[in-house]
């Protein structure tokens, strides 16, 4: 009953600010209104636990003190709830596993340094790599199944990835990856992507240690109620924020760097109600991701993410700003992206759809507004039907792309404006609007837009040129 529900409301929303390729933005952004307002807040009682009153040192890299940490939020949940403190100081540390009612708070000038000892982070907890459902490498920080969590102050958590470390399990050399390394090229990657197309019981689903499947800085996995404010997440090995299977979820005034391979800085997946807000990220992948499970699992599972808000971001380097796709299966519908800065050299799109006919799904209703984009390397909106056309996997999965508007939005420098590669027909991508933009110093001067329909353009300028 909720699920038809939520389904009529999904239709009337349409209806009411799309018709004719006439969008109401205002009436689409007063449902980003009422979704926030859906949001549910975290709340701590004041009781306060302090992880060195449980045993934990400062620059003492011998010996990780996540036991002790672990310790002090184990304690803070069973007592109901309230705050474990990181003091000031360097805490090297292994996996921290957060419970319900906890807000697990850095001070300024606290930093959690993560061993890279791959041994620490097993045994394997249940997870999702790249939307594949398995049992892998404990997540650097995780929780599942919890409620009312969060991760607060102005500290920073360094995952320590790097040339020497994580990063060249991914198997590229240009990550420092060499010949007899552990690596996910070895084979488990190939053998985890075989597991979902074959839909293996997900309890065979070990992966090991020597397959290389490097884990996430954070995976928040079926938690309801968190926040996540205030703190600088550094060099994950992996995707660095994770939440799957989320609902009322705030990531505020955080701060992303990670160049590393697959380093995408927050992947909401199968998510809903999330708002992302005033954060900046610097990453070596998409900066803002949202999926929905990859092919088998995705489809298994049928829960797309929805009703998710980004504004007031900054992007800086990563192959997009704000993401759909790929792992998109169990489909998108609902983003809206105001208020948003992005720059640089090294930002390929600024907003990206990507699947397949392996992923399918259904993406719909997308409202970006007031972007202001100093430079991106290819097009400031592409939407790709063909991604990663050369993948083993089932096919026959037409994914369909519409309600896709763009209003505001400047674009300083790139290669092209819109580009859009549809299937063979034009039936899978339609109604797509940009409307008072403009987009400057565009290299070829123009749009590319194949297999679509119902594409408009109203007061578009690339180059000063009025596109009609």
């Amino acid at each position: 009953m909720r699920r038809t529900i939520n389904l009529l409301l999904m239709l009337l929303l349409v209806s009411e600010v799309t018709f004719a390729n006439t969008v109401d933005f205002d009436k689409a952004f007063k449902e980003s209104a009422r979704i926030e307002k859906q949001i549910k807040r975290t709340s701590f009682p004041k009781r306060t636990f302090l992880i060195t009153d449980f045993g934990a040192k400062t620059d003492d890299e011998a010996n990780p003190c996540h036991e002790a940490i672990n310790q002090a939020i184990l304690q803070c949940s069973l007592s109901g709830g309230g705050t474990v403190i990181v003091p000031k100081g360097t805490f090297y540390t292994g996996p921290i596993t957060l419970k319900s009612n906890v807000n697990f708070h850095l001070e300024e000038g606290a930093v959690l340094k993560f061993s890279t000892d791959q041994s620490l982070y097993f045994p394997a907890v249940l997870t999702r790599w790249e939307g594949i459902d398995c049992y892998n490498a404990h997540p650097l920080i995780y929780a599942y199944g919890e409620s009312n969590i969060a991760i607060t102050g102005k500290g920073i958590i360094d995952g320590q990835g790097s040339m020497e470390t994580w990063w060249p399990m991914c198997g590229a050399v240009k990550y420092g990856w060499k010949e007899g390394m552990v690596a996910q090229r070895n084979g488990g990657r190939e053998r985890l992507l075989m597991y979902g197309e074959t839909s293996t019981p997900v309890y065979k689903r070990l992966m090991k240690p020597e397959d290389g499947m490097r884990p996430q800085l954070l995976n928040l996995h079926s938690c309801h109620t968190i926040l996540i404010e205030g703190v600088t997440l550094l060099n994950s090995p992996f995707w660095v924020i994770h939440p799957l299977f989320c609902e009322s979820l705030i990531v505020s005034g955080v701060t992303v760097f990670n160049r590393g391979p697959n380093g995408d800085g927050c992947d909401p997946e199968s998510c809903k109600n999330v708002l992302i807000e005033n954060c900046t990220f610097d990453t070596g992948d998409d900066c803002i991701a949202i999926k929905s499970g990859r092919n088998e699992d995705g489809r298994k599972w049928n829960i797309p993410s929805e009703n998710i808000i980004v504004r007031g971001c900054m992007m800086r380097n990563g192959h997009g700003g704000v993401v759909i796709g790929s792992e998109i299966s169990g489909g998108y519908r609902n983003l809206f992206v105001e208020d948003c800065r992005m720059d640089s050299p090294n930002l390929d799109r600024v907003i990206r759809i990507k699947t397949s006919t392996c992923r399918g799904g259904l993406i719909e209703n997308v409202y970006v507004r007031n972007v202001t984009v100093g430079q991106c390397r290819e097009a400031v909106l592409r939407i790709n039907l063909q991604y990663e056309n050369r993948e083993k996997c089932k096919r026959g999965f037409d994914p369909i792309v519409r309600n896709v508007h763009l209003k505001n939005v400047t674009c300083e420098k790139s290669k092209l404006g819109v580009l859009i590669i549809g299937l063979e027909d034009d039936k899978h991508v339609y109604n797509i609007s940009v409307e008072d933009s403009h987009f400057n110093n565009v290299a070829k001067g123009a749009n590319d837009i194949k297999g679509a329909k119902d594409v408009t353009f109203k007061n578009l300028y690339i180059n000063g040129e009025l596109v009609k």
